[in-house]
């Protein structure tokens, strides 16, 4: 079971609004949904929960890249949603595929021959246990990068509270 709910800040305050994930299956799908919330470019979050598992928050200024934090990146990645938060940039792999030779590993594995039997990392771990991304998202609007590393059950509950937009975040739940 998951949520997940749009915040978008207004002049008037924040405006919420429950979304289904269902269609979404990029990051880039999922920074246009919110910025969709938020005609006038102003910040919108997207507070996703997985079972009380772990939580992820992606912020989107205007046209800026999302700025992403995810609360454990191991749970996230067994889920379908979690999935499209953890990039490659947030997990801090290399995504240059790199046309110089010289980057080349030519040990004489690439034929499919078994490096001694070594694994060179699976997708499991390259994930890491604990929080990934940005955890200063939110540090302008009231929930520092300690108070937000903290947070594990009722993290989406706390987070409103310290926003101010509680009341509109129970409104979507």
């Amino acid at each position: 079971m998951y949520f997940a709910a749009l915040l978008a800040r207004t002049e008037d305050g924040w405006e919420a609004s429950d979304t289904e994930l269902d269609d979404v299956e990029t990051l880039s799908d999922l920074a246009d949904l919110a910025r969709e919330a938020s005609p006038d470019e102003d910040t919108v979050l997207v507070l996703i929960e997985q079972e009380d598992s772990w939580f992820g928050v992606v912020r989107i200024d205007g046209e800026d890249d999302p700025r992403i934090y995810v609360s454990d990146a191991a749970a996230a990645a067994r889920s379908s949603y979690g999935e499209i938060l953890l990039t490659d940039e947030l997990l801090g792999r290399d995504t240059d595929s790199g046309d110089d030779l010289d980057s080349l590993d030519l040990d004489g594995t690439e034929d499919g021959e078994d490096d001694d039997g070594e694994d060179d990392g699976s997708a499991a771990e390259a994930v890491p246990h604990g929080p990934v991304g940005d955890a200063a998202v939110l540090d302008d609007l009231g929930v520092s990068e300690k108070e937000l590393k903290s947070l594990s059950e009722d993290a989406l509950t706390e987070i409103a509270e310290a926003l101010g937009a509680s009341e509109v975040l129970e409104t979507v739940r």
